[in-house]
């Protein structure tokens, strides 16, 4: 007769497999180094509460206007862009910034500016003002201008998006999109008007 197999010794009740006890040390330090980390995100953005940089339409103005009353209109619109930086202590960069500003769908002038930075508490404003554009009219787009001015008022488009960029304390650096989109309702006579226009996260 066959000599029967040894049987596998197992292991003594109570002892671990040594690998095992090495993965399982090893998840533990990396669990309290994940709870240490958000412990201290949590509260340096307490401590911080960092705001997110905004753009805005500061000001906008009609500065010519000429309607022949038949086929076209000559108009002109300055407008000021500011940047924002709430941030009490850190600094933020802008780039990317690039905007429409258009009349009835037509596309009057691209408002751009080449990357910047806006130091904490504070703000930067740009002043555009594009060179006059005279705008081809249909019949009915004639007839709604004169409606416009005899309610003695413009409305404009004001389209666009930037990307920002700051320092958050121990969270570290932190991107942003920014998108805006205005109705610009310029009077006539060449007043300046404050539009309530602020950027939105995207």
């Amino acid at each position: 007769m066959p000599e029967p197999k040894p049987k596998p010794v197992p292991y003594p009740r109570g002892h671990t497999n040594p690998i095992r006890w090495c993965m399982t040390i090893i998840c533990e330090i990396l669990a309290m180094a994940v709870i240490i980390a958000g412990i201290v995100v949590f509260f340096g953005y307490l401590v911080i509460r960092p705001k997110v940089p905004q753009i805005s339409v500061a000001s906008a103005q009609l500065e010519t206007l000429y309607f022949d009353q038949i086929s076209l209109l000559t108009v002109q619109v300055s407008v000021v862009i500011k940047a924002e930086n709430d941030n009490a202590k850190a600094h933020s960069s802008f780039y990317d910034m690039s905007f429409l500003l258009s009349f009835q769908g037509v596309k009057m002038a691209y408002l751009v500016a080449e990357p910047f930075d806006v130091n904490a508490n504070s703000s930067v404003e740009f002043n555009y003002v594009p060179e006059p554009r005279t705008i081809p009219l249909n019949p009915d787009d004639a007839e709604g201008v004169s409606r416009s001015l005899r309610e003695r008022i413009l409305t404009f488009h004001l389209k666009g998006r930037t990307k920002t960029r700051w320092m958050v304390g121990p969270i570290g650096p932190v991107k942003n999109r920014l998108r805006l989109d205005c109705q610009l309702h310029l009077p006539i006579d060449r007043t300046t008007i404050f539009p309530r226009c602020r950027s939105r996260s995207t």
